[in-house]
């Protein structure tokens, strides 16, 4: 009986990517803090991830060639970026806010790694099903 991978490791793989691309864009505005003029972006996890996680939400478009426009259902767009809404913007029109950015930050440490023991978990559940050890 065959075995389908994708199925059998569902959305993990696809959490890891979102999630190791939130991480990108909170380290940048992090490194961003004093930069005048700098606008806070987040991604939208929950609504990226059930855009490119759900099969049978729209239909997507075929493909042949790796360049052709939507052909990477984990590519997040500039569109999937949103700019965070700030609490007490800086007089020099810098939107980010350090502690809030430090705490996403975390947060997303956190279920990046839940993410990877989950992945982890499953893999070698499958390496003892062939196995036999």
């Amino acid at each position: 009986m065959p075995l389908n991978l994708d199925a059998y490791l569902g959305l993990d793989p696809l959490a890891l990517q979102l999630q190791s691309r939130r991480m990108e864009v909170l380290a940048n505005n992090l490194a961003n803090v004093d930069t005048p003029n700098y606008k806070a972006r987040d991604l939208d996890f929950r609504s990226v991830l059930a855009a490119s996680g759900d099969p049978g939400a729209a239909l997507r478009l075929a493909t042949t060639d790796a360049q052709h426009i939507g052909s990477d259902p984990t590519a997040t767009s500039s569109a999937d970026l949103k700019y965070r809404v700030p609490l007490a913007p800086s007089l020099d029109g810098n939107t980010v806010d350090a502690q809030l950015e430090q705490a996403a930050f975390a947060d997303n440490t956190v279920r990046y790694q839940a993410t990877l023991t989950f992945l982890s978990t499953r893999l070698r559940d499958l390496m003892t099903a062939i196995t036999g050890s």
